[in-house]
């Protein structure tokens, strides 16, 4: 992926997605040729020229400061996942990150803490939303991820490409949003990541419904949420997420699932918790 590229088309569409009354300038009657602001409308808002804009727009950031990057992302109305991956793009040399081997490694304190907390489903995940790591409580809950191919213990490839996730995930296409915005994410701080943009062209080619998304340049960061499930044993469960990033490394993720007390989904969580390594191996 050509960082210049990617800082076009993330600009420009963030640009689309906003009218002139979302921040506060006067709509004209006249019929607008293009979606969204005018690149002179967020040149006005951000307090820079039409042309300097236009070059950044353009992929070229290499002298842009932080602050007019601040000042255009507050005219983008950008969240702060977005801001983040619009600082990576302008101004990769200042972001880099050494060098991480392929495969990320767990802390073998980690891995205990996970069978610890075997009552609660819990897994860790890193780069290009690999699967790290987890315990039997989220193997009953999402899939036996022990049988499968250490690439395919990967969420991307997994809610695309795995025709069970589409039943699993009862808002499947906010879960797949989701992951293409977590994937958006990476591929801003890692562009040359040779990995990843394997996985993104193998998506690409194999999910018509990912490559539409992934053509929206939406960025997310994944935090806490609600989940619905509809769970091939216990049906549907409802599930709120946590999600915590670990000291050691930037870029693994403990997420946690919990169901409210006394509900009917606490009580099926119990039951597939119970069952543990075989509920993953029924549903298989």
């Amino acid at each position: 992926m050509d960082p210049r590229t990617e800082l076009s088309e993330f600009l420009r569409t963030r640009r689309a997605r906003l009218t002139p009354g979302d921040v506060g300038l006067p709509e004209f009657g006249r019929r607008r040729r293009v979606p969204g602001l005018r690149r002179e409308e967020l040149a006005q808002l951000a307090g820079v020229s039409v042309a300097y804009y236009t070059r950044l727009e353009q992929g070229n950031g290499r002298n842009v400061s932080v602050e007019v990057l601040d000042a255009i992302s507050a005219a983008l109305k950008l969240s702060d996942a977005e801001h983040a991956h619009l600082l990576h793009l302008a101004k990769p040399g200042q972001h880099k990150r050494r060098p991480t081997p392929q495969r990320q490694q767990v802390r073998p304190a980690l891995l205990e803490l996970l069978s610890a907390m075997d009552s609660v489903p819990a897994y860790i995940w890193g780069r290009r939303t690999d699967v790290l790591a987890w315990n039997r409580s989220a193997s009953a809950l999402f899939g036996d991820w022990a049988a499968r191919a250490p690439q395919d213990r990967n969420w991307a490839r997994i809610v695309f490409l795995d025709p069970e996730a589409r039943n699993l995930f009862a808002d499947w296409e906010a879960k797949a949003s989701d992951v293409v915005g977590q994937l958006r994410m990476d591929a801003g701080q890692h562009a040359g990541d040779p990995v990843l943009n394997e996985l993104i062209g193998e998506l690409s080619v194999r999910s018509d419904e990912f490559r539409t998304m992934w053509a929206t340049h939406n960025v997310k960061r994944k935090t806490y949420a609600g989940m619905n499930l509809t769970h091939p044993l216990v049906g549907g469960i409802t599930l709120h997420y946590e999600t915590f990033a670990l000291p050691g490394d930037q870029e693994q993720f403990l997420s946690t699932y919990h169901a409210e007390p006394a509900s009917p989904s606490a009580e099926a969580l119990r039951m597939l918790v119970s069952w543990g390594t075989d509920a993953a191996v029924s549903r298989t």
